[in-house]
């Protein structure tokens, strides 16, 4: 898995998703400060953090496709330099227009992320590595969010919030020169391969069929609707969990920033395990075939990841809501490779990175209606539960429908 510079690929990929999720949970961290700074309402905060999804979503799909036409080294190189750039560009917010301007922007930016990722992981691995490898370069996203609670938190106390996106923003750059420098789109041919004439891509894949072929399976519909949940809880958490601790909980913007670390320890957990425990089962269970082992740990995680979010809505200490949000954060990204493997078992490889940013596009509508949804829910209600609760009843009904409607995919012939 390490050898022949796939080590170098899965390192850089990791450090991309420490970056991704650092940029992208700072504003959450700082959201305390902006509202006072910028006189918000909860309703305009959930809007601002809807607005990142709306150019993320969009360039999830234009990223994959970008990534199948151009490569998948080119396509991250420009996203990673964009989105540090407009990271660093919220300094320079003066209001609530200005900041849905600088976000949808900065989500344009990350859209491309996880459709490269998963297009450079089918460049350089086997399939029956490629869940573990998945789980393991995106464990970085989680981690990232760990580190922005303390990092962000104290920059924004220390030197005000504005300095720690400037930081964020250098830090991002600075990968983008390595990764130019150091990283190749793919691995070079041995002489194995160059002697029976066949790559490592080629020899894994099948006569290439139309992109919309792909559009109209259910496999891969309900495979996406299972990731809007993920994404829906996922964005609940990003976004609405800080202020829900200061708010609701009555925590300081200190303890805060520690005590959102927890969660993410448990997530970079279940990411970094949820692409083993599904390859462990792909050869266990071959026999029954690929999809069955990825819909195990699918339904299974979901589900449990769906009734933690939904009970911690409704506890009374904040001992216990920490404690249930961070064993769904666990749950939901044990499942967190899985929606990628689907794609890279029923997809040929040459619509991998446009099927995977299709599939990412629709997930992703999750974060621009979640937060805000969430927003005016806390302002119509003054109460969170009912959002918790919504969030859980999403991914039961979504785990429900995977065990119903993902099937092996037919190809005419």
């Amino acid at each position: 898995m390490f050898s022949n510079g796939r080590g170098m690929v899965i390192v850089f990929l990791f450090l991309a998703g420490v970056i991704n999720y650092l940029d992208r949970s700072a504003l959450s961290i700082a959201a305390p400060f902006i509202q006072d700074d910028l006189s918000l309402t909860a309703t305009q905060m959930g809007i601002i953090f809807s607005s990142f999804s709306v150019g993320y979503a969009v360039f999830n799909f234009l990223g994959g496709m970008a990534s199948d036409k151009w490569g998948a080294k080119l396509t991250l190189f420009v996203a990673m330099i964009v989105w540090s750039l407009f990271s660093g560009a919220l300094v320079l917010a003066v209001g609530f227009a200005s900041m849905i301007v600088i976000r949808i922007l900065f989500g344009m930016g990350e859209g491309p992320l996880s459709a490269t990722i998963n297009k450079m992981v089918n460049n350089w691995f086997p399939a029956n590595q490629r869940a573990s490898v998945v789980g393991l370069t995106n464990s970085g996203t989680p981690l990232g969010g760990a580190i922005a609670g303390p990092i962000v938190g104290f920059i924004a106390i220390s030197y005000g919030w504005r300095v720690s996106f400037i930081a964020i923003m250098i830090i991002g750059l600075i990968w983008a020169v390595c990764w130019w420098k150091f990283v190749k789109e793919k691995p070079e041919e041995t002489k194995e391969q160059k002697h029976t004439g066949k790559s490592y891509v080629a020899a894994t894949s099948e006569g290439k069929l139309k992109f919309t072929f792909y559009l109209k399976q259910k496999t891969v519909l309900f495979t996406a609707l299972a990731f809007f949940s993920y994404n829906y809880i996922l964005f609940f958490f990003l976004t609405w969990f800080p202020s829900y601790l200061v708010d609701a909980r009555g925590l300081s913007v200190e303890n805060m920033s520690i005590i959102t670390v927890i969660p993410w320890i448990f997530g970079f957990i279940g990411l970094a395990l949820g692409g083993f425990v599904s390859d462990f089962f792909y050869k266990k269970f071959a026999q029954k075939g690929v999809l069955f082992s990825r819909k195990l740990v699918l339904v299974t995680c979901l589900f449990l990841s769906a009734v933690c979010i939904g009970f911690a809505g409704l506890v009374s200490t904040t001992v216990s809501a920490v404690t249930l949000v961070a064993l769904s954060v666990f749950f939901l990204y044990l499942t967190g490779a899985i929606y990628w493997a689907i794609v890279n078992d029923v997809v040929d490889p040459g619509n991998v990175g446009s099927v995977g940013g299709f599939m990412h596009f629709l997930a992703n509508t999750a974060g621009i209606i979640g937060p805000t949804l969430t927003g005016y829910i806390v302002d119509t209600s003054g109460t969170y539960t009912v959002a918790f609760l919504l969030a859980g009843g999403m991914a039961v009904v979504a785990s429900l429908a995977v065990i119903r409607f993902v099937r092996p995919i037919i190809k005419p012939v």
